[in-house]
Parts: C-alpha cells; sequence; structure tokens
C-alpha cells in the first residue's frame, strides 16, 4: 500500500530566494526554513519511505505580507508555477501540489483558482492561513475566496500562523490555539452553512477541538456545534496516539488523514516513522488503518490510484 501524506511542505529555491531579497533575515525569523530538505529534492527522495507519497504545499513565507497586491500577485503565479514543476518532475515522490494565493488581491486570488488551480490536475487545491494582513481568515474581505472553493469543489489547507499582535507567540502551542480559534471563527461565520461542500483539512489532528468537545458541544448552537465535526485533519502530531483516538472518536474515522508536517518536526526530514507508528498503534482493524493511510484521502481529493514509481 502507498501512503499518501496529505500535509507536507516545501520551500522551493527559486521562490526562496526570491523572497530573501525582498528579507534577509527570514532564516532567524522562521529558523524552520534552513532545513534542506524543504528544497532540495535529491535529499528529499533519499530521506522519504519508500512507501509514501506527498502532497506539498509552501512554508510560512507569504509574499503579502511584504509586498503591494499586484507584485505580490506575480510573485505568487511564479511560486505557484514553480510547485507544479517540481510535481510534475517528482512525481514518484508527489501525488500532487497545493496552490498558493495572493490574499491582498482577491481579483488575482479568484483567477489563480479558476485559470491555474482548476486547469491543472496536479494541483489539488490552495492552502490558506489562519490570519491574514490582521484579520481573520473568515473576514468577509476573504468570502469570495471561499465561495470558489466551494463552487470548484476545490479543499482549503489550514495552516497556522502567528497572530503578531500577541507578545508570547511559541512554535509549541501558540499555532495551535490559532489554528483552532481560525475553525471557530469559520464555524460562526456559517461557512458550512452557506457553503455545504466546503471543504476544509486542519493541520495537527484539529488541535484542540477533541480535547474541548465537550465545551464545543455545550457552548455552542447545536448547528455550529454539528459543523464544527466537517474539518477533515491531518494526523500531524508527532505520534501520540492517545491524542489521535481523541481526533478519531471527534471527527469520526472518514475525516482523518495520514498527514506528518515532513520534513519539519523531527529532523532532518520529518516524523513520518513516528506518525506511521502512532496509527499503527490505534485499537482500528487494518481496513480502518488503510482509510487513515489512503483511501480517505484519495476519495476526498477524487484521486485516481497512485502508483509507486521505483526511485
Amino acid at each position: 500500500m502507498t501512503k499518501i501524506d496529505v500535509f507536507a511542505h516545501v520551500l522551493l529555491p527559486d521562490f526562496y530566494r526570491k523572497m530573501l531579497e525582498i528579507d534577509g533575515d527570514l532564516p532567524k525569523k522562521m529558523p524552520f526554513i534552513k532545513n534542506p530538505v524543504l528544497m532540495n529534492m535529491a535529499e528529499r527522495r533519499r530521506t522519504m519511505p519508500a512507501d509514501t507519497k506527498q502532497i506539498i504545499s509552501y512554508v510560512n513565507p507569504n509574499p503579502e505580507d511584504y509586498l503591494e497586491a499586484e507584485v505580490a500577485a506575480q510573485l505568487v503565479r511564479e511560486a505557484n508555477a514553480e510547485l507544479l514543476s517540481t510535481v510534475r518532475e517528482n512525481s514518484d515522490i508527489f501525488a500532487g501540489g497545493v496552490a498558493m494565493l495572493p490574499m491582498n488581491n482577491i481579483p488575482e486570488a479568484l483567477d489563480i483558482i479558476e485559470n491555474f488551480v482548476q486547469a491543472n490536475s496536479e494541483i489539488l487545491g490552495v492552502q490558506l492561513f489562519t490570519r491574514r494582513l490582521g484579520k481573520s481568515l473568515a473576514d468577509q474581505e476573504f468570502r469570495p475566496i471561499f465561495e470558489a472553493l466551494a463552487k470548484f469543489d476545490l479543499p482549503v489547507w489550514l495552516h497556522p500562523v502567528f497572530d503578531s499582535r500577541k507578545p508570547d507567540n511559541n512554535i509549541i502551542f501558540s499555532w495551535e490555539y490559532e489554528q483552532t480559534q481560525a475553525m471557530l471563527q469559520l464555524v460562526q461565520a456559517g461557512y458550512f452553512q452557506d457553503f455545504p461542500d466546503l471543504k476544509v483539512i486542519v493541520h495537527h489532528a484539529g488541535v484542540m477541538a477533541p480535547y474541548f468537545a465537550g465545551r464545543i458541544e455545550r457552548i455552542l448552537p447545536a448547528d455550529q456545534a454539528a459543523d464544527f465535526k466537517k474539518f477533515y485533519v491531518a494526523t500531524a502530531l508527532l505520534g501520540n496516539t492517545k491524542a489521535l483516538e481523541l481526533c478519531l472518536d471527534y471527527f469520526g474515522l472518514d475525516k482523518v488523514l495520514f498527514g506528518t508536517d515532513a520534513p519539519l518536526g523531527i529532523l532532518p526530514a520529518g516524523a513520518t516513522e513516528e506518525i506511521n507508528q502512532a496509527i499503527e498503534a490505534l485499537p482500528i482493524s487494518p481496513v480502518d488503518k488503510a482509510d487513515i493511510f489512503s483511501n480517505n484521502t484519495k476519495a476526498l481529493l477524487n484521486l485516481a490510484t497512485v502508483r509507486k514509481l521505483s526511485r
């Protein structure tokens, strides 16, 4: 069985070089981007498990944080083209890619959805971050993005970022809080009611939601509590079988997708083995484990049979 890692990352060389020209301090601000496996595909291939194919998206540096609308959109288009080329040139290890959008240029973002993502079968959806330009992702300014994604049946990969207003951001807890808050905001904005077919894949096994399931169910209105369970969740917890059990209990088997955050989390190439072991240790059947490892992702993304090529 070929496993499909639904949430893995890259920082491709041309895009990274252009971002360094804009902000040379990026490696100090985001030390995790110095991992060579993000950029070097030969090293990526060498360190990847032989039974896994990844769906790749960019790590955190975003053009709209640094550039005006038109320039940001152009850099995003170039980054997406580089991502597409990388997926095509490395189809033995990548099952697809996830596009970036310039969230300070909504018309260009909508054009990318319709004329780039839709036009290239290797691009499976878009990645959005929990806050953009100091605003919640659920802000009405961004609503046309979700409307278009629902129209074209394209999933969102939801990734956390720090809230820059806070003085105590940290990589252990802050991102998990920010992602949970973004999930709540999307639910409270009525996006799942307005767009019943909307598909949102969240990182880190639904973060705080499974642990606080009782509070969600008893405090939110019933329709919003039900909507909270409509997220799809990747298993990127650096292991932790007990937490994955809570995740399964809360979201249900069909919403849980194998995802590792590779090559981040555990050096040099990520936590794929640790997450494999955590899933294998779950008290569920081999058939259910196969659903987590690949079948759920194939169904969600309408993937044809994923064939493993020799390396």
